[in-house]
């Protein structure tokens, strides 16, 4: 006997709300990244107006006198002043930042993330303190560092002085960036380190640090170059317009390049606007660089798994 033939199964009539449901997401899909690529494009186009005005406005001036060249106060002597005191200041100022900043910044994310246990109330109490201290506006930074460091410290309006403050303003940044560096290093990286009887210190300085060496020199150069483009703390901590001399210690008076171009931008004078302009387009150089290696060292050295 011959076996009855195949019943074929009929198609099932597609559903319309369901292509209309697909089709709406679609749409969605694309409206919401146009709207990704406008703000992208907003964003870049309001970047490169900036920079090329500032570029117009003081081309004149960009040349070794921005550099080797006191800042003036004289209308007659403005064609050839610079900002050398204030490039020297920011180099005093960060420079210390950074020392003071980033060892206290990654040993914390190292215990945070290694050692601490969040059952603790000391240990959550601090997540959160560090969380909500990456949102506080500078200025209350600055208002903290004028009564407590300045005052009370009795440091004054010195070099150390607008260190500490700024240290303390990017530090939550250092922490969160190096416990995300930490926390992406794979589990089974720790696991067979402890296998072969390392201890968790040997595991964390000669296996997980080196890992995550590119995410926590990409935080700290972020993080170190929103401290560059402060003026608003330094205003409050003594941050002189007008010096034409470099600082020679952490007990010195100082300026930065924030502060001195917020002083010319806001003269009347054309000479003053032009150099103010040349400070931007130097300012704005020197982050972009930052920026940049940032993007060099991640790069460079990321691993991926």
């Amino acid at each position: 006997m011959t076996a009855p033939p195949a019943v074929l199964a009929a198609p099932a009539p597609s559903d319309p709300g369901a292509a209309l449901t697909r089709r709406r997401v679609r749409v969605g899909e694309t409206l919401f990244r146009l709207a990704l690529l406008s703000c992208l494009v907003v964003a870049f186009a309001f970047l490169v107006w900036i920079v090329a005005f500032a570029i117009y406005r003081g081309w004149d001036r960009l040349d070794a006198r921005l550099w080797e060249n006191m800042p003036t106060g004289r209308v007659s002597r403005i064609e050839g002043a610079g900002v050398q005191s204030a490039i020297t200041g920011t180099l005093w100022v960060i420079g210390t930042t950074a020392l003071i900043c980033l060892p206290i910044g990654i040993l914390a994310a190292i215990y945070l993330e290694e050692y601490a246990n969040n059952e603790r109330w000391y240990n959550r109490l601090l997540e959160l303190n560090i969380q909500n201290l990456a949102g506080v506006p500078s200025i209350i930074f600055g208002i903290l560092g004028l009564g407590v460091i300045a005052r009370a410290m009795g440091l004054g309006f010195t070099v150390l002085t607008a260190s500490l403050i700024l240290a303390l303003l990017v530090l939550p940044i250092v922490i969160i960036a190096t416990r995300e560096a930490i926390r992406a290093v794979p589990q089974s990286i720790r696991q067979a380190s402890y296998a072969l009887g390392a201890t968790r210190w040997q595991t964390i300085s000669r296996q997980v640090l080196p890992i995550a060496v590119p995410g926590i020199a990409t935080g700290s150069i972020l993080a170190l170059s929103r401290a560059i483009g402060e003026a608003a703390p330094l205003i409050m901590l003594g941050a002189v317009t007008y010096i034409t001399f470099n600082p020679n210690g952490l007990d010195s008076a100082y300026t930065v390049l924030p502060v001195q171009i917020f002083s010319l931008v806001i003269e009347a004078q054309a000479g003053f606007q032009r150099l103010g302009a040349a400070a931007i387009v130097l300012l704005l150089g020197l982050l972009l660089l930052m920026n940049s290696l940032a993007i060099v060292v991640r790069n460079r050295f990321q691993k991926r798994w």
